[in-house]
Parts: C-alpha cells; structure tokens; sequence
C-alpha cells in the first residue's frame, strides 16, 4: 500500500485528504505533485491530478517548486483556496492558502536540522504564518507555540488532530506469539516507532535500557522501528557502546501490516522524543492496546492524555524508573491499556477532514 512509507505528516496528509475527499463528492480537488505517482494517491473521482516541475527534494528546489511552478500554476487556474497540509506553501499568489503547521521544533532545536533546510525554514515559515488566511496546528501545544514564536493571532489557528488509522487493532495472542518469535526470539519487548533523527531521542532511550537491563536482568528486548533519518550518527555511537547491545533490534522499515503486529505484542511502546508537535505513535500503540511511555512535555501529555506513563525525556534516570514501572507491575499496564482505549476515542480522521474542511471554506468565503 502507498501509506506504508509514510511517517506523521505524510499520514495525516493522506488520511485527511482521503476522508476529506468522500465528504465532498460535489467539489473538484486538484492535487499537485512534483514528480510521477502512484495512481493510489488519485482518492476519488473527484480528484485531478497535476505533476510540475522541478521535483522538489531540496531546499533551494523547494523554493523554485513553490515560487515558481505552483505560483505560476495557481495565477494560471484560481482555485478558490490553496490547502497545504505539509506547512509549505507559497508567498507568490493571491489565492487564499490554509497552511497546516506541524512543528515549530527547527525554532528551539536549530541544530538538530541540516543547515539549508534550517535558513529555509526559518526564512519562509513566519512567512507563510503571516500570509495564510487561515493556520492549522495538530495540537493545542503547537497552536500555542506558534503564537508565542511567531506572534500569529490565535483566532487565526484552528486545531486539527491526528488519529490512528483504522486498521490498528489489538491482535490474537497467536499473532502477538509469531510475532515475539520473528522479531524478538520469543522474548518480551519494548517498541520504538519513528525515524532515526536527534529529535526523537533515541540516544536517551537507548541509555536508559541499557540501565533498566543492568538494574533488572530481565529477559526485555528494545525493537527500534524506522527508516534512519538524518543526523542520526550519535544514535548508533550510542548502540555501539551499550552493554547490553544484543538485546537492542534496529529493525528498520517495516510494513503497516508488521507495525499493527508489533505493537500490538509489545509489552509497552516507548516514545520520549523531547519535542514533538502531535505524535502519532502514542495513539497507535494506544489502538493496538499498548501501554504507553512517553514525555512529559511538548504535546506529548496533551495527546496521551492521562493514559501513559510520562517521564523526563532529558533524563536517562527518569526513562529508566518508566520502564521499571511498566516493565514490574502487569496491573499497572492493564490500566493503562483500559486508559488508552478511551483516550483514543477522542481521535477521528473523518472529524479532522471535517474540521480540516470547515478551515477551507472558512478561506474561500472570507477571500470572497
């Protein structure tokens, strides 16, 4: 399937698009690419497509594709609104834009992003703040982070949730068996899902077990679940040193077929990135009846509500007494899964088309 490659932002533009797509059968959506695609990408018969050029893969790219071809495509064709769910858009129209903002994690930890996209970044993000009509954050702490950062008035920002798709389901035992067998040689484990970059803190996580293992003798494995990123040398110099590195799997991509099962057989997932604008993972594992370790900061507890364990992600002492805490007590686990399948409930990708929705013809009939 085309969503098995894709991570936060390309989930929720696929999902919201596709729902958003069905609700409106009555609306022409004209969707740009920068490059050839899989046919799959095309939601409905309502949907036209367009490829322009160049690809954009890079920042200077991305800049000539946004301020050229989609400018120049925009002025040609007016649609009455220009929806960006990526945070990019264009300063070079007059066409009213609904752009969706993610994060703002390049404005607090600069280093963590390569050079060129940081000076694009910061060039053009509080310009496309200021020149769409309307802003969507993913989380009330990013809509709070963008009005502090950049100043943006918070009427203009709506609050858009992520959800988890509907095929992560807890599994049969049989299936959580097979899969403990096939990643982890049948023993126990905690997951990580996410891309290998500075952000998501792997680096802490990885101490941290390597001092749960220390403290507990436990039979626990890691699964480290992702594509590697960028910047991610410190992680594997990490995974290098660990005394307890063969207890540590860096699985690598997996398909969403495999990440349901993974889950779903995991003893708990741990994700204690230090920044996040939503985080997906939380209510994935949550669906698929995962307990849940995660941060206490950034949008983390606003998504996992009060139904994971939260820890410092700053502190490998803290991760650690959060995995001895989940890892001791099958009681506190089940809560915690009883938790989280309430906590879900508050999360709809057909409610976020909807709201998503209500943001572009909020645009169109103010530009009207």
């Amino acid at each position: 399937m085309p969503g098995d490659k894709l991570e936060g932002i390309g989930r929720f533009t696929l999902e919201t698009l596709r729902h958003m797509v069905a609700q409106q059968p009555d609306h022409t959506f004209h969707f740009l690419f920068d490059r050839a695609f899989d046919e799959r990408y095309l939601l409905g018969p309502n949907v036209v497509p367009h490829v322009l050029q160049p690809p954009a893969r890079h920042p200077l790219l991305w800049a000539a594709w946004f301020e050229g071809a989609v400018a120049h495509w925009l002025r040609r064709n007016r649609p009455a609104v220009f929806l960006s769910p990526d945070g990019f858009t264009t300063l070079r129209t007059r066409v009213p834009r609904v752009t969706v903002l993610h994060d703002l994690a390049f404005e607090h930890f600069p280093a963590d992003v390569d050079r060129l996209v940081l000076r694009y970044y910061q060039y053009f993000t509080p310009r496309f703040a200021r020149a769409s009509a309307r802003l969507v954050a993913v989380s009330e702490a990013t809509k709070q982070d963008i009005v502090s950062t950049y100043g943006t008035e918070p009427a203009k920002i709506s609050v858009v949730y992520n959800a988890a798709d509907a095929h992560f389901q807890p599994q049969p035992a049989a299936v959580q068996q097979a899969t403990r067998e096939r990643f982890a040689a049948g023993k126990p484990y905690f997951l990580f899902v996410g891309a290998l970059q500075p952000r998501k803190n792997l680096v802490n996580l990885l101490r941290a077990f390597d001092a749960f293992k220390a403290a507990t003798a436990s039979p626990m494995k890691l699964l480290v679940v992702g594509r590697t990123a960028w910047k991610a040398g410190p992680i594997f110099d990490v995974y290098q040193q660990l005394q307890h590195r063969h207890d540590v799997h860096l699985t690598g991509r997996v398909t969403d077929t495999e990440l349901v099962e993974l889950y779903a057989a995991a003893l708990a997932t741990c994700y204690v990135p230090y920044f996040e604008g939503f985080g997906i993972p939380i209510i994935e594992a949550q669906a698929c009846h995962s307990p849940v370790i995660t941060s206490n900061c950034s949008s983390l507890p606003e998504v996992a509500g009060d139904a994971a364990c939260l820890v410092d992600p700053f502190s490998v002492v803290s991760i650690t007494q959060g995995l001895t805490q989940v890892y001791a007590s099958a009681d506190y686990r089940q809560k915690l899964i009883l938790r989280g399948q309430r906590n879900i409930q508050r999360f709809s990708w057909a409610e976020s088309a909807r709201r998503l929705w209500a943001e572009v013809e909020r645009a169109a009939s103010d530009g009207s």
